[in-house]
């Protein structure tokens, strides 16, 4: 089972140095927004770079950074938390993988692509009267679900590179995921989806080059 952590607290950040800093920045970010303003609050999100479209501005191309920084803020607790965990357990093995700089690459471009997906829904939302004028949108679940499709792919297609528990925790984890995110309204469902497809192909497409 690689997804198993028997590493002490410095053996991991010398063992997974671009994850350790993505933890950090997610863990520091959010006390600032507790601190000036509330992490519930949406003009405190948008101040410190939440992903923002409105009609004018439908995909949110005038802002274009909210896409990145958008990933490094949360919405309450819970929503840090679980995004931490998951973060701190899953990721380490594909940073090894990968090597620093792909996994990085990975994980904020999965990050921008869960957020493309959520405002093409939006927008596609708008014409029809159901959405407000103003859309705010944080976290770093697509980022971390690009992480499970980068595992998808390899559960799928690669299965010599994980154990069977390996696969079965991969499948697990994103069947619960995708029920959970129906089920609780609050959850942009659309981020998940974008970033785990993302993390597929894009994963794909760096074993590939590897293989070559």
């Amino acid at each position: 089972m690689v997804f198993l952590r028997y590493e002490s607290f410095r053996s991991y950040l010398r063992l997974y140095p671009v994850t350790s800093v993505l933890l950090a920045i997610n863990l520091i970010m959010f006390l600032l927004t507790e601190f000036m303003g509330g992490s519930t609050d949406n003009e405190t999100l948008y101040r410190f770079g939440a992903f923002s479209q409105w009609i004018g501005d439908p995909y949110g191309f005038e802002e274009p950074w909210r896409y990145i920084t958008s990933q490094f803020l949360h919405i309450g607790w819970q929503h840090l938390l679980f995004n931490c965990f998951s973060l701190l357990v899953f990721a380490p093995p594909l940073e090894r993988l990968l090597g620093k700089v792909k996994y990085l690459l990975l994980y904020l471009v999965c990050g921008i692509g869960g957020n493309l997906l959520s405002a093409y829904v939006t927008a596609s939302k708008w014409s029809e009267g159901t959405m407000p004028i103003i859309h705010l949108s944080a976290g770093a679940s697509g980022a971390i679900y690009g992480v499970f499709g980068a595992y998808l792919y390899l559960a799928l297609l690669r299965k010599h590179t994980l154990d069977d528990a390996s696969r079965k925790t991969v499948f697990t984890i994103l069947i619960i995921g995708l029920i959970y995110s129906i089920l609780m309204p609050s959850i942009n469902i659309m981020a998940h989806i974008g970033g785990c497809f993302t993390g597929f192909m894009l994963h794909g497409l760096l074993a590939r080059r590897k293989f070559k």
